[in-house]
């Protein structure tokens, strides 16, 4: 994977650089020396590494615009940075880059029950916003898989979705308004405690830029009131084709679960290993929860099961306590996590219409077998967003080239077949070079148009998004 070549005379000011920032941030969130620098050189997607310049860890919006400000003035690059669990290479540094880590700024700064709403600082992780409401019966809908770990700074870069997104929708559906600092350091508000805004929708532009128009430091996300109940339902089938077929039925039907998730043989063996969560024997797996009253899920269920049957199923069973439930959901987060237990992988993220399950699912096979690399697969069957984990040696010469080939392959697939490159990773580095895959170069540069107004000098996540000549055409001209 092609990076800029590091810009000798920013790493020649490194010295200046750190004095100056060290003038408007404490000195221990000011980290400089390379051993230190090194734990900021690649996020999840650990097949790339270049340790940053500097690291700096600012604890308010006015410490970011600060910081930034000093960047912009010496034309050095900032790559902004959550939790680094982005799998798309999105918070990859340059050789030349300050990485920009929000880790300090976690605060909750305000909870409105009456509104929906909580205000939170953006280095706060996506499962502890749920937990500072749920004590008064809500939640914060959107659960990527490392609900845990990321941040919700990652999860607007990326507009994260998560397993319960087909009833809820992705980050956009529940954000309402952000605090965001410009590469100059100007301070700019987005939306707010109301339901709309006059004007252009900033703030829908803002959600899935991928830190390449601003740093957000403050977020402003919508808060629900937990379900009276819910309940999955293991379905187990013979055939990955025979599954898919299955969802795209489920959907056609008009019924609306909270979830409906996908994992075949490989992924299957691996979760029940690493996290014991009952799943049957089989070749594919749907998890589908429904929620509401008693009788609404009996009712969902029962409709469901239906459709079910008509696709020969190997095993039906609803889970029958709280605590299955949360075995179920436990392997299913931790799916990815028990696949890297058994090898490197690289996690595609490409999204496709759901009556394409079946195909796409079949080419998948075909390719794992002319590419000579295994595959499992394990997604949001739902809405489509395709998660395949390409299994390789990172010692084996050759494998990691073959994996993006076999990677790209996948991408491109989805999109002939009507979808798009990626559901809810974002672009990174990982898909930045098959953009004009899937836009032309009057698309790319609208596009591309848009960061002209909100960082002229391209000094924001370099590298990411677009095509690298591209990129570097606009940060020269």
């Amino acid at each position: 994977m092609q990076m800029p070549v590091p810009n000798p005379a920013i790493l020649s000011r490194k010295a200046e650089l750190v004095a100056r920032l060290r003038t408007v941030l404490p000195v221990d969130a000011v980290i400089s020396d390379p051993a230190e620098t090194r734990a900021y050189e690649c996020d999840a997607l650990t097949a790339y590494k270049c340790p940053p310049l500097v690291a700096i860890l600012p604890a308010t919006t006015q410490e970011v615009s600060d910081a930034l400000a000093i960047c912009h003035d010496m034309g050095v690059p900032v790559v902004p940075r959550g939790s680094g669990t982005s799998l798309a290479g999105g918070a990859l540094p340059t050789a030349d880059s300050v990485i920009l880590g929000v880790a300090r700024m976690n605060a909750v700064l305000e909870t409105d029950y009456d509104n929906r709403l909580i205000r939170v600082q953006t280095g706060r992780t996506n499962l502890s916003v749920t937990g500072a409401v749920e004590e008064h019966g809500f939640f914060y809908a959107p659960d990527p898989s490392s609900q845990l770990a990321c941040a919700i700074a990652g999860n607007i870069a990326m507009n994260s979705g998560g397993a319960h997104c087909l009833k809820y929708g992705v980050t956009t559906n529940n954000l309402m308004g952000v605090t965001m600092v410009l590469m100059d350091g100007t301070v700019i508000e987005l939306g707010g405690a109301h339901l709309d805004a006059a004007g252009y929708d900033l703030l829908g532009l803002v959600c899935g830029s991928e830190g390449q128009l601003g740093v957000v430091t403050e977020a402003t996300l919508r808060i629900l009131r937990k379900p009276e109940g819910a309940r999955p339902v293991l379905i187990g089938f013979d055939s990955n084709e025979v599954a898919g077929a299955c969802v795209s039925d489920i959907i056609k039907a008009g019924v609306l679960p909270v979830a409906i998730e996908f994992m075949d043989r490989p992924c299957i063996r691996a979760t029940e290993d690493f996290a014991h969560a009952g799943y049957p024997d089989c070749e594919a797996l749907l998890i589908v929860e429904v929620e509401g009253s008693e009788a609404e899920i009996d009712a969902q269920l029962a409709l469901i099961e239906e459709i079910a049957r008509r696709h020969d199923p190997v095993e039906l069973r609803q889970s029958k306590s709280a605590e299955e439930s949360a075995k179920i959901w436990l392997g299913r987060k931790s799916a990815f996590g028990a696949m890297g237990q058994i090898n490197d992988y690289m996690c595609l993220d490409g999204t496709i219409p759901v009556s394409a399950l079946p195909l796409v699912l079949r080419r998948i096979g075909e390719m794992s077998k002319e590419f000579g690399l295994d595959v499992g697969n394990v997604f949001h069957a739902g809405d489509g967003n395709m998660h395949p984990l390409i299994l390789f040696d990172a010692n084996k010469p050759g494998d990691l080239e073959r994996c993006e080939a076999f990677g790209a392959e996948i991408l491109k697939l989805c999109v002939e077949v009507g979808g798009c490159l990626t559901g809810e990773h974002g672009v990174g580095i990982e898909k930045r070079d098959l953009m004009a895959h899937q836009y032309d170069s009057d698309d790319l540069a609208a596009q591309m148009d848009v960061k002209d107004v909100f960082d002229p000098g391209w000094l924001l996540n370099p590298a990411k998004v677009f095509p690298l000549e591209a990129s570097q055409g606009r940060r020269a001209a």
